[in-house]
């Protein structure tokens, strides 16, 4: 099983939240990544609010990663596009809820998204 560690260098600037700067793979012998999840239930609906779309885009990245027989705890990198930075503090707190205590590497970049009526996608990368 891989380890992964997190690192924040105190010669750099301290996370804000709940990620890390960095994180180390050790002994890695799989790794998973997952395209951008988007905010799109298998019927097609999406969600009207941006919470609502959050936690369905992470529930997308949380099957993808299980039906790859890994979990959360796999988790190693995650990048998150916003469509606006009015989602930044509801954004974060989802986050934290969906990955608890764990600390990975996180990118966050607000962007023009594919479909307008999607306000967010989530990329990731797992190992182990």
């Amino acid at each position: 099983m891989a380890s992964l560690k997190a690192y924040n260098s105190k010669r750099a600037p301290q996370p804000a939240a709940g990620y890390a700067q960095a994180v180390k793979l050790e002994s890695a012998k799989e790794l998973l990544f997952v395209s951008g999840q988007i905010p799109v239930a298998p019927d097609g609906a999406v969600p009207a609010t941006f919470g609502a779309q959050a936690r369905l885009a992470w529930a997308n990245v949380i099957a993808q990663i299980e039906d790859a027989g890994m979990s959360l705890d796999d988790l190693a990198k995650v990048t998150i596009f916003l469509s606006d930075r009015a989602y930044a503090a509801e954004n974060r707190a989802i986050r934290q809820d969906v990955l608890g205590q764990r600390s990975v590497a996180l990118t966050v970049i607000i962007t023009g998204i594919f479909d307008s009526a999607w306000l967010l996608e989530i990329e990731a990368i797992a190992a182990r």
